[in-house]
């Protein structure tokens, strides 16, 4: 539907068919004002309906775009103790070409509900929450460095 047909219930036509529907109605209404009352009364229950099948399509609409968006969403249950890697995010807008995304291990603290989690540095006691979106399980020895950082470094010596 078109917002116009929303707003007057009928679609939108030029100024010269208007301006001819209108004659023709005033002249064929007007003889019989309660012909014309009942008409309006029913064009106003059309337009009732018009709007509730809008309201009906946007909140299907709205229900299959959820349902994508949570299909698409990892859930990451994190645990106080364990050691999760941080995201870099300003390296995604600048990136250095041999820059790991990866912060170094924390240690998770709190877990809050709606995924938020406090963490700390494994060799510092202060404290920090994060979206635990922006983590990842750290599954211990050393960090994974960019291959080509480690060819390069290979065929120097």
């Amino acid at each position: 539907m078109s917002p116009y047909q929303l707003v007057y219930g009928k679609s939108c036509h030029l100024p010269i068919e208007l301006e001819h529907k209108a004659l023709w109605a005033t002249k064929f209404l007007n003889f019989e004002p309660t012909k014309a009352l009942q008409k309006r009364l029913l064009q106003l229950n059309e337009l009732d309906e018009f709007r509730l099948s809008a309201y009906e399509s946007a909140r299907v609409y709205k229900e299959k775009t959820k349902k994508w968006h949570d299909k698409k969403i990892n859930l990451k249950e994190f645990e106080p103790g364990q050691q999760v890697l941080l995201y870099n995010s300003p390296l995604r807008l600048f990136l250095g070409k041999l820059k790991s995304r990866w912060a170094s291990p924390f240690v998770v603290k709190k877990v809050f509900t709606y995924g938020s989690v406090e963490m700390s540095p494994l060799d510092d006691d202060r404290p920090f929450k994060v979206n635990g979106a922006r983590l990842k399980f750290y599954h211990g020895g050393p960090m994974r460095r960019d291959t080509k950082a480690l060819s390069l470094k290979e065929n120097d010596t």
